[in-house]
């Protein structure tokens, strides 16, 4: 039985001006304008409109970006920054009108510090970001789901019988795997760690050579440490790596995965 060749990799560039980027500047624009209409004139049917195709065209730059061919290091982080920062204004301003509870916009708010505080510890032992589970992806799909429906049930009251249980149901839901995503990561940066402690530090770089002792390619006596390549690295290695090495620039786009991709940014 003959075996399936594996998918030749993503080309990725450095270019900015794409359609997928273009499409994600565009998603960006929404925020501020979610938020006039939320805030300002309390315009709630049509911040429902701008929240809606904001979060639910999440997948549309990923997709576009494949069929095009125009996949870029720039889009990997426009892609997860857009979703974070429409959940983020989400929640500033549902708090605010109090369409949700103090409760919610602090269970989520945590899973970000505590996963901040994860990144800049891994930055400190020379590795990127872990690549986006699944999880975590559709956790924030079904969150920029549920918004918009608790905001309809707020503003339209005669729909709020239905709404209000759907959109509840659906921020549950987020939350759960929002948080299952999280101890996800944390227990990848935990095994990464473990594995720094056992290989100990290492020679001395010479000047210019990689940070935290170990030469360019792993620990001494060759090898890499368990979890992928540390910074420095060349690619290509056969280990497969936690997120994008620190000595140069992250790997870019959009790989394939649930509606919007995923990108070497935790989700």
């Amino acid at each position: 039985m003959s075996q399936q060749p594996a998918p030749a990799p993503v080309a990725r560039s450095d270019r900015i001006w794409t359609v997928p980027n273009l499409i994600s500047f565009l998603r960006l624009l929404g925020v501020p304008l979610f938020l006039y209409l939320l805030l300002g004139p309390h315009h709630d049917l049509a911040a429902v409109v701008v929240l809606a195709v904001g979060g639910t065209t999440d997948w549309v730059d990923g997709y576009v970006a494949r069929r095009l061919g125009q996949v870029s290091r720039l889009g990997e982080l426009l892609d997860p920054f857009a979703d974070r920062l429409y959940i983020v204004a989400t929640l500033v301003g549902f708090t605010v009108r109090e369409v949700i509870p103090w409760w919610l916009t602090a269970g989520l708010l945590l899973r970000e510090l505590v996963l901040g505080v994860a990144l800049v510890v891994l930055r400190r032992h020379g590795y990127g970001p872990p690549p986006v589970h699944y999880l975590g992806k559709t956790g924030t799909f079904v969150l920029l789901a549920a918004f918009p429906v608790l905001l309809l049930a707020d503003a339209v009251p005669a729909w709020s019988p239905v709404a209000s249980p759907v959109g509840w149901g659906l921020a549950w839901w987020g939350l759960g795997l929002y948080w299952a995503a999280a101890v996800l990561y944390l227990a990848q940066t935990a095994a990464l760690l473990r594995a720094d402690r056992a290989a100990g530090p290492g020679p001395t770089p010479p000047p210019g050579g990689p940070p935290g002792g170990r030469p360019v390619g792993g620990p001494p006596g060759g090898g890499l440490p368990a979890g992928g390549p540390r910074a420095g690295d060349p690619p290509g290695g056969g280990a497969q790596s936690i997120g994008p090495p620190m000595a140069g620039p992250p790997p870019g786009g959009r790989p394939g995965g649930l509606p919007g991709g995923a990108s070497a940014v935790a989700g």
